[in-house]
């Protein structure tokens, strides 16, 4: 059977079935990225129906490259947090065009290949101190729920204090409570694919209510991907700026260990982790389908490509092989035709995906020890510049140059190693000359 070669399912004690079911229910987990996507990366400039596309081409060569390549259960696709990265710091904020921003994803994903194929990979991931690693992920998490908040108008730019309530009167307000409310509740009750359910009927309830106008249909062909297609390519001669640099690195790290950190929490779940080495089985090649992905993904015209936590759903109900991850691919492809109702995906009804992804995120505070301000001094800074900067990188700047200070104040110097040091002045630089 070619399956059983292919996915040795008889050695990972599963079946063609459970791998259905798995890989179905790790797509409706994660399917509100096909309207997340284009929604945020269309704000740059982008044509919405292209993002679709190519969201659903760099999932589907994602998926693929997990399946056969690696065999393991995780799903690929464009990643939460660094499309708003894209969207609202390089873009918006630093008003890089969004053709050299894609031309950064994808030298960041080259850099990912290189890591993945040589023998650093494993010494760079370590290298990066663990406290920091769960402050980036907190602090994306309070990001894009806070975007998530002011794009639905719930909170709004206020000139006394910075922000406010916005206008709770307001239909398309009033829908975005709603529709948070639907998703967390959703979620709460452990409902498979509760922040897509969660959409789904906020986007419905818009409709009955006349605050969101009906699609014009429902099934047509795969939008044409040609207005973004290649313009990473094209414009790699862009990148000739230290700010780019910052762009690149900041991609390049979140990417890198947002990856192995999902890898290594689905492996633990899928008891795919050696007990006595502690390796996981096979991490080498998932992580080269994730830069290939990534790489892949920019000249198709989107952000980066990550794994997705919500593969451990998939997990949960039985999916131990790659197999999950090929039918993920295909239920992606057949999405591909369903394009029509990107209209009726607004802001408002991406808001709950946004806080809901958000709170799950900010989770990964549990790991940092708080009790030593030598290392809470740089987590907090890491979160709370991230959300009052509005900018990822430069939460993740101020956090990577207080570490190597407090830790030497305290006396704790020589566990700082090279790379830190080598981040602070790279960050000292950029505050000084760039931002």
């Amino acid at each position: 059977m070619i399956l059983e070669q292919l996915f040795y399912l008889r050695e990972n004690r599963t079946s063609v079935r459970r791998e259905l079911i798995g890989g179905l229910t790790t797509f409706l987990a994660m399917s509100y990225i096909l309207a997340v996507n284009p929604e945020l990366l269309g704000s740059t400039g982008m044509s919405k129906t292209a993002v679709f596309t190519a969201t659903i081409l760099a999932a589907i060569v994602g998926c693929l490259l997990m399946g056969l390549v690696a065999n393991f259960p995780v799903a690929l696709a464009p990643g939460m947090g660094l499309n708003a990265f894209f969207t609202y710091t390089v873009v918006q904020e630093w008003h890089i065009p969004w053709q050299t921003a894609l031309a950064g994803v994808f030298v960041a994903g080259i850099l990912f290949i290189l890591l993945t194929l040589s023998k650093l990979r494993d010494k760079l991931i370590n290298l990066i101190p663990s406290a920091l690693k769960y402050a980036v992920s907190a602090g994306i998490g309070l990001f894009i729920a806070f975007s998530g908040l002011q794009t639905s108008g719930i909170i709004v730019a206020n000139k006394s204090n910075a922000v406010a309530l916005g206008n709770l009167h307001s239909p398309t307000v009033l829908l975005a409570i709603f529709g948070i409310i639907v998703g967390i509740m959703l979620v709460t009750a452990n409902v498979t694919g509760g922040i897509f359910w969660g959409m789904f009927i906020t986007a419905a309830v818009g409709m009955i209510f006349g605050i969101i106008p009906l699609p014009t249909g429902i099934i047509s062909g795969v939008p044409s991907v040609q207005p973004i297609f290649g313009q990473a390519v094209t414009h790699l001669g862009n990148i000739n700026s230290f700010q780019m640099i910052i762009v690149i690195l900041t991609f390049f790290i979140i990417g890198l260990f947002d990856t192995s950190g999902t890898l290594v929490g689905v492996a633990t779940e899928a008891s795919m982790v050696d007990k006595e080495s502690g390796e996981v089985k096979g991490v080498g090649k998932a992580l080269f389908s994730g830069a290939l992905a990534t790489t892949l993904g920019a000249v198709f015209g989107t952000s980066p490509t990550t794994a997705y936590v919500e593969s451990t759903s998939g997990v949960a109900v039985g999916a131990r092989t790659g197999l999950s991850s090929v039918f993920v691919a295909l239920l992606f492809a057949i999405a591909a035709f369903f394009s029509p109702i990107l209209t009726v995906i607004t802001s408002a009804v991406t808001a709950s995906a946004l806080i809901i992804v958000g709170i799950l995120m900010l989770s990964n505070v549990q790991y940092i020890d708080w009790t030593k301000f030598e290392i809470a001094v740089p987590a907090f800074f890491t979160m709370i510049m991230m959300l009052l900067t509005y900018s990822i990188s430069e939460g993740l700047a101020v956090g990577f140059i207080f570490y190597p200070i407090t830790m030497t104040v305290k006396g704790r110097w020589r566990e700082v190693n090279a790379l830190m040091w080598t981040m602070m002045v790279v960050f000292i630089l950029y505050f000084a000359f760039v931002a």
